[in-house]
């Protein structure tokens, strides 16, 4: 029988190539994220007080001002929609073969629901002590205590011709190790709403961020405990 590996243990090594970073905490993921609502709001609040001071004016001047409010609403939209893409499925590179041994292999790393669930949907549910993980092949996203914000995060991948199951697996064994030093190392591409997310993820992933919410709702209610 094949041994199985062996999680990391202790801060990633990847968190010393990027130094000038603060470790990401729960205070900061916090703080990141009233800075992206910040940031659409500056964004979209424009174009509607824009919106409504042309038709104040000029009534005549209502289609433009549709075309602003539909800009302030796009703006979210596109936010949204970069960070969904950090979970959108990618074309396998590796032979079918290869991809169903990194299925297998990922399947020993992991219990029976998310088992069921990456079969489901191409994600793995990781409960962490930032909270709900959805870990994919190349990036991740995360649902907060309280599960009203999600937070997104993407990783380069440097072979991407590896099977899809490796990948996932080498990102899902990087958050069990040190989930603070791999939000502090992948790219943050979103945080925001969790329906705003949910919207821009395919159909097949959707029940996916649904039980990472009821996770990270559980998490909450036991902190609080």
């Amino acid at each position: 029988m094949a041994a199985q590996p062996q999680p990391l243990t202790g801060p990633l090594p990847e968190v010393a190539a990027v130094h000038w970073r603060p470790r990401v905490d729960d205070a900061r993921l916090d703080r990141a994220g009233r800075v992206w609502t910040l940031v659409t709001v500056a964004h979209t609040v424009p174009f509607i007080v824009g919106a409504v001071l042309m038709v104040a004016i000029q009534p005549l001047a209502l289609p433009v001002a549709l075309a602003c409010i539909a800009h302030a609403w796009i703006i979210p939209e596109l936010y949204a929609q970069r960070g969904a893409n950090v979970v959108r499925p990618k074309p396998a590179m590796a032979d079918p073969g290869a991809e169903r041994v990194s299925v297998g292999l990922l399947g020993d790393l992991i219990g029976h629901e998310p088992r069921e669930l990456h079969a489901r949907t191409g994600l793995v549910l990781e409960r962490g002590r930032l909270g709900a993980w959805l870990v994919g092949p190349t990036g991740a996203l995360l649902v907060r205590p309280g599960a009203r914000r999600v937070h997104c995060w993407c990783v380069r991948v440097k072979e991407p011709e590896l099977p899809t199951g490796d990948r996932i697996a080498h990102l899902l064994l990087a958050v069990r190790a040190d989930e603070q030093g791999f939000a502090t190392v992948a790219n943050q591409a979103f945080a925001g709403a969790r329906w705003r997310v949910r919207r821009r993820l395919t159909a097949r992933q959707r029940p996916a961020l649904d039980e990472a919410v009821r996770a990270a709702k559980r998490l909450d209610r036991g902190s609080s405990a």
